[in-house]
């Protein structure tokens, strides 16, 4: 066989094996890419159009994002961005024979309106938010394929999630000024469904009339925080609170099919310090009027085994949800947060306790940063959820060293971030806690004060509003049952039937 010959049956051999994939470029468009910067650099009045959303990184070509990231600096800085201007900050780049100069020229010559250009910007972002997502997926491929034998699969997925709502947040395009009349049809709106609301009020009812009161309910996109040392039973009001919204959830069903509350909410719980099924067992015990150390024990009667049932087959509808995973990050309820919100809905978070949280762990961070990152995460979510996010936090030990054992803002743990970010901040405190604490020998003189003392102190309780930014300050009195941990109002004179 001749030489050539073997060459053609080299390329017949080639020529019937499958041609491989065909390589795809990433998406972009470069002429819209021109088309802006062309634009800007012939009047960088079209700068503040973009400027919003628009980063140097969202351009696919070196030298336009070089281009965009220098002009941006001249423009705020008060100067003029300009072909001229620019070149001298733009270095040597191989642009197919022309100089930077010339390329500048040429594409301010091309440039189009101003009119366009937020258009234009429009586009190059899309692109942009495309290619990230191309990124993002090869990465949760390649780490799925070689991911390390202690890689969880369910951090992987947060991880995935997180990623992309930073990408669907970044450069939203209904950010900036909003005229004052648009805000006051928001305002009017509030008082409109605060009219028609049970209780008449702006926020979501807490299902105890005094504390309403003075909040006027729990607003939207609000940081509350509920304090005490252990044993006053934060997280019983906390608990008490969740269920009587998520008890009292009505709603009213648009037409494009969207569920809006007209009373109560759906609640998202995250009990990090008790188990799911503890927390069931204390929501029982107070629906229920049995003791919750009589439900764990098994030490029922006919009777509360009926009672136990029946608040059972009430509660099983309620839209109230409880993750009871311990140690996460805020990143991690951030993420779960989210989540619920998309597949459910979410009116209500709370969060059990705040000190429990983790926050990113960087490297040199103190616990009052990681505090402070955990409690500015958890006021950016109340505003992203437009809910109120109700966050338990302990106190310092120095409330034990006073006579006055009331808390105040200065015994918060860290307290510098949680009073900054906090848009109400709530102390619980039950006089009767240490007063039982200090019983003295039966049958002296100071045992029978010490009688008189529990008697009036017994079964209530103190709701101090240290920091309200929208309402008064002040105490709301509270009935409080510690057999089954459940606050209410407290019975006032005024409303108790006439005595004979």
């Amino acid at each position: 066989m001749s030489a050539v010959e073997q060459i053609g049956n080299r390329f017949a051999l080639m020529a019937s094996q499958p041609e491989p994939a065909a390589y795809r470029l990433a998406p972009h468009n470069i002429e819209a890419e021109q088309a802006l910067l062309g634009a800007i650099l012939v009047n960088n009045d079209a700068f503040d159009r973009v400027s919003d959303f628009l980063r140097a990184e969202h351009f696919y070509e070196e030298i336009h994002r070089r281009v965009f990231e220098v002009t941006a600096q001249l423009v705020r800085a008060g100067k003029v961005a300009s072909p001229i201007t620019l070149k001298t900050f733009l270095g040597e780049h191989d642009l197919g024979g022309m100089t930077v100069p010339q390329y500048l020229a040429r594409v301010a010559a091309e440039a189009t309106t101003v009119i366009n250009a937020e258009d234009y910007g429009r586009t190059i972002y899309d692109l942009a938010v495309r290619r990230n997502l191309i990124g993002i997926g090869e990465e949760i491929v390649n780490t799925a394929y070689d991911s390390p034998v202690d890689l969880n699969p369910r951090v992987q997925i947060e991880e995935a999630e997180r990623r992309l709502y930073e990408i669907a947040e970044q450069g939203r395009y209904d950010g900036g000024f909003q005229s004052f009349s648009q805000a006051l049809t928001t305002a009017i709106d509030t008082a409109a469904k605060a009219y028609e609301r049970d209780g008449k009020l702006s926020g979501i009812s807490t299902g105890m009339s005094d504390l309403d009161y003075k909040l006027g309910g729990l607003q939207s996109s609000d940081l509350v925080i509920i304090a005490g040392r252990p044993g006053m039973g934060k997280t019983a009001l906390a608990t008490n609170i969740a269920f009587n919204i998520a008890k009292a959830y009505e709603y009213e069903v648009r037409p494009d099919g969207v569920h809006i509350p007209k009373n109560g909410g759906i609640v998202g719980f995250f009990s990090l310090e008790m188990s799911a099924e503890q927390l069931a067992t204390r929501i029982i015990a107070e629906q229920s009027g049995v003791p919750s150390y009589k439900i764990r024990r098994g030490d029922i009667q006919d009777s509360e085994f009926h009672k136990i049932s029946e608040a059972a087959r009430e509660m099983q509808q309620i839209p109230f949800f409880i993750d009871q995973t311990g140690g996460i990050s805020i990143a991690q309820l951030v993420a779960r947060a989210r989540r619920l919100k998309r597949q459910r809905g979410l009116d209500v978070l709370v969060v059990d306790y705040l000190q429990l949280l983790s926050g990113s762990k960087s490297a040199g961070s103190n616990r009052v940063q990681e505090l402070t990152e955990i409690t500015t995460g958890l006021k950016a979510l109340a505003k992203e959820l437009n809910a109120p996010v109700i966050a338990l936090s302990q106190l310092s030990r120095q409330v034990e060293s006073r006579d006055d054992k009331r808390p105040q803002l200065s015994d918060l743990r860290e307290s510098g971030s949680i009073e900054q970010d906090a848009d109400v901040v709530m102390f619980v405190y039950r006089e009767e806690y240490y007063i039982k604490n200090k019983q003295p020998r039966e049958g002296t003189e100071e045992f029978t004060s010490w009688l008189a003392e529990m008697e009036r102190a017994h079964g209530r309780a103190e709701v101090i509003i240290g920091k309200q930014r929208h309402g008064p300050t002040g105490t709301v009195e509270l009935q409080f049952d510690a057999e089954v941990t459940r606050f209410s109002n407290m019975a006032r004179e005024d409303a108790l039937p006439e005595r004979m």
